[in-house]
């Protein structure tokens, strides 16, 4: 899950200053993980020690509470309830990458993502985002080419992955639904070239920067098969270290084939 994190952390510092291009320094002095990564974590802290989501979510995200969280969530978070609030938003895909890893079938997989994403986002669209991205994670992972994944998207979650970032890039704007980002981000991992080339892509049609790069890295590190080195060490540095302790025993017990 080092590929979505590392979408979190590029594409940080420009969700509020989109860039319109992949012409960009990968990182800057404001460069940071924000609740993507977070959550993410929290996720594969679900998976590796049986928790319960909203419980992980609420833990962690009162541990890291300047994740820039969304106002919704932000108000769940602090709530005494752990209801979901029928959110349809992109947070249920941004922190699902773990549970592509994780699991052996496609239709446990989907099973999963639908756990992680309805403690919080229980609308239909919301639960469709995190299992469209968990879906290609694992089709990936396994071996599947950018055609099946994206005729598998198209087919199972009507997502329209025909447009080209050329098409998108000049009117494209912030938009944090899932069905308004997250076929975005995997039509960037589809024209990528390799994974540094697929979250450039990624950042290059603006609005939610670091969500769209985080979905997209999550499943562009499956495809390629690894982060480049120069990347990956930089992220490392930049995590806090009860994140990167557990990213670190997620990749223990799920290692890139």
């Amino acid at each position: 899950m080092i590929g979505a994190i590392a979408g979190d952390v590029i594409g940080s510092v420009f969700e509020f200053n989109n860039v319109k291009s992949t012409d960009f320094e990968l990182f800057s002095t404001g460069s940071t993980f924000t609740d993507d990564t977070v959550l993410t974590v929290a996720v594969a802290d679900c998976i590796l020690h049986d928790k319960g989501y909203a419980e992980a979510f609420k833990e962690y995200g009162r541990r890291h509470p300047d994740g820039g969280y969304g106002g919704r969530f932000l108000r769940w978070l602090h709530s005494e309830s752990s209801e979901p609030y029928n959110s349809y938003g992109n947070g249920s895909a941004m922190r699902v990458s773990p549970v592509g890893w994780a699991y052996d079938t496609l239709e446990k997989v989907l099973e999963e993502a639908e756990r992680s994403a309805a403690v919080t986002h229980n609308h239909p669209e919301g639960i469709k985002g995190a299992q469209a991205v968990a879906a290609a994670i694992f089709m990936a992972r396994e071996g599947s080419g950018k055609k099946e994944i994206r005729e598998y998207v198209e087919g199972r979650f009507g997502y329209n992955l025909g447009q080209t970032l050329d098409e998108i890039r000049p009117h494209y704007r912030f938009d944090e639904t899932c069905q308004g980002s997250v076929p975005q981000a995997i039509i960037a991992f589809l024209e990528s070239q390799d994974f540094e080339d697929a979250v450039r892509k990624a950042v290059s049609i603006g609005g939610d920067s670091d969500t769209i790069a985080c979905i997209t890295g999550g499943i562009a590190q499956a495809h390629y098969g690894a982060v480049p080195s120069f990347i990956e060490e930089k992220v490392r540095q930049l995590l806090a270290p009860d994140l990167l302790e557990v990213v670190e025993a997620f990749e223990k017990a799920y290692p890139v084939k």
